[in-house]
């Protein structure tokens, strides 16, 4: 029997724990910027949506409940702007890696096939290719892609790392391309509602896709938004051709969200109060540290959206890492992404006030 795992690359963050190890030992403990997870309070209103429904003796049904998909639809309607949106314009998923991790599979893609995703990018987008026996090709501008045995495109904006947003042209430019050469395009848009110097549009927008989902399917998560990382709840909107296959295929495997979350998931995205309240924290961090990186040295690009400050001193990222460690501090290399980004480190803003301001008091030193 084959191993699948041989396929795969090191996961990476176990190439982290030294450097880990290190910070813990700070005499006023670490300050963990690395990987991102939220770390406020789930609202109130969700987790009593979420406790209401804990009686849920029987099986949740993969496609979710009607009130989830017109939660879908109207928060897809409501805030990207896409219009006409019906049911078979929405699925639910279990996580939004989860779905980039399997995706290429449950395409039916393999060998021979190609997966492109940017230089720079989240790692799972090429692992996702790898399971499926796919080849994962990187691009800098997806319209100088060779399309032959193109069969998927990922997007990324705002990006994770870097925080770049694409503009409306570069989104359009792209869209026409992949269907001119019969690409199928997927949006990771999770950070959509965390731009901070610019507006992020979705492919959904009319402005981008013409009114039509013909070809392109966007990904939503309500980890950073609502804070429901431990929810594992996410969604796909775009074509009804695509997401009904998936649906297909996901009955059979049983990848279903778990009721209660599932009626967790209708509150949040029925508020926007909550929303403006975690943006108001994210701002926040992200000025403290933002300055304080720079006063150190540091240059910050791209950075116009996301979680995460893409910083730089002009040095290998895991002297950086090292030398952050030996602070406290704990960030994320840049080569985790790509080795575009040996040179950068990824600093995460989802500490709380108390450990951010800890960072910048260490920065200072």
């Amino acid at each position: 029997m084959g191993t699948v795992s041989s396929r795969l690359p090191v996961f990476p963050w176990d190439r982290l724990e030294p450097y880990k190890a290190t910070a813990a030992a700070h005499a006023d403990g670490i300050v963990d910027l690395s990987v991102g997870t939220p770390v406020d309070p789930v609202p109130a209103l969700v987790q009593k949506a979420l406790t209401d429904a804990a009686d849920s003796p029987g099986y949740p049904t993969v496609w979710g409940t009607a009130a989830l998909r017109d939660a879908l639809t109207g928060w897809a309607e409501r805030r990207l702007g896409a219009t006409g949106l019906a049911h078979t314009n929405v699925l639910p998923v279990v996580g939004s890696k989860e779905l980039v991790a399997w995706l290429p599979t449950q395409l039916g893609l393999g060998a021979g096939d190609r997966v492109a995703h940017p230089r720079l990018a989240y790692p799972t987008y090429e692992v996702g290719a790898r399971l499926a026996g796919a080849e994962p090709v990187v691009y800098d501008d997806p319209w100088e892609l060779d399309p032959a045995g193109l069969k998927l495109l990922w997007l990324n904006s705002p990006s994770n790392p870097t925080g770049r947003v694409l503009s409306a042209d570069e989104l359009r430019r792209t869209v026409a391309w992949a269907r001119e050469h019969g690409v199928l395009l997927f949006s990771d848009e999770c950070y959509i509602e965390l731009g901070w110097e610019a507006d992020p549009v979705s492919v959904l927008h009319p402005d981008v896709c013409g009114g039509s989902y013909d070809g392109i399917v966007s990904v939503h998560s309500l980890s950073k938004r609502s804070n429901l990382a431990g929810y594992r709840a996410a969604f796909l909107a775009g074509d009804a051709a695509v997401l009904g296959e998936l649906l297909q295929i996901r009955k059979h495997g049983g990848m279903m969200i778990p009721a209660p979350v599932q009626a967790a998931t209708v509150a949040a995205l029925g508020d926007t109060e909550h929303v403006g309240e975690q943006r108001e924290r994210y701002a926040r961090r992200r000025t403290a540290l933002r300055e304080a990186l720079e006063a150190a040295g540091f240059r910050i690009e791209h950075s116009q959206a996301s979680l995460y400050l893409w910083a730089t001193r002009d040095e290998s990222c895991w002297d950086t890492v090292a030398d952050l460690a030996k602070r406290g501090v704990l960030v994320a290399p840049g080569d985790f992404y790509g080795t575009a980004g040996e040179r950068f480190v990824r600093v995460a803003f989802t500490a709380t006030d108390e450990r951010v301001d800890a960072a910048v008091r260490r920065l200072a030193q």
